[in-house]
């Protein structure tokens, strides 16, 4: 688990002391914070992770900091754990986006049967960002005609009509196109569509 990093947000200390010592004992890497603030102005990691979240937090609770986390593209897969919890509060939680929603005090199998699936989620998205993050370094090799061109096709236009819309040849249109597929490394023009949505460039279907 060395390189799987757990992030805990509790204002009570003895309760980060007690799940950093239950989850460095199975394995896992702690950071623990006693207030929304820290955790947000620390450098988070790119291994796979998950944040055990208290809701009542002082300044910025356990709500606010998952709104903000959405906001800034914090992708870290939250567990909420509270002490004062009910079911509103956990079909809010659940609503945008958290693993779970564990009542204190809960056990140490809750806890990580949680984490399992928090830490399987957060592998998917960090595979998710990569190949996003390989496209769009692939989008910035193309020249400002191939990147319309790519726009174009992305947006489903052929390439005369391309060539119509552009005022310029058939056959020019095709070169450029041609070296769009090379450079974004795409085998057809599905899958350059599927490549231009990931990179955000057009809506998914």
């Amino acid at each position: 688990m060395n390189n799987v990093i757990v992030y805990v947000v509790d204002d009570d200390p003895s309760i980060c002391r007690a799940v950093a010592l239950l989850l460095k004992s199975n394995g896992f890497r702690v950071e623990t914070f006693t207030q929304a603030e820290d955790f947000l102005s620390f450098k988070h990691s790119k291994a796979p992770s998950c944040l055990i979240l208290d809701i009542r937090l002082p300044h910025i609770n356990g709500f606010a900091l998952q709104e903000i986390m959405a906001e800034r593209g914090i992708s870290i897969p939250i567990i909420f754990i509270t002490g004062h919890g009910d079911i509103p509060m956990s079909v809010k939680a659940m609503k945008a986006g958290a693993v779970d929603f564990l009542p204190k005090p809960f056990t140490e199998k809750k806890l990580l049967d949680a984490m399992t699936l928090a830490i399987s989620k957060s592998k998917v998205q960090n595979k998710k960002q990569i190949e996003i993050t390989k496209i769009r370094d692939r989008i910035k090799t193309l020249s400002p005609r191939e990147l319309e061109v790519f726009n174009f096709v992305a947006q489903g236009m052929l390439n005369k009509q391309i060539a119509s819309k552009r005022g310029t040849s058939l056959q020019t249109i095709k070169v450029h196109r041609g070296r769009v597929m090379q450079k974004m490394q795409a085998k057809t023009v599905t899958e350059l569509i599927h490549f231009a949505q990931k990179a955000g460039l057009t809506p998914l279907s």
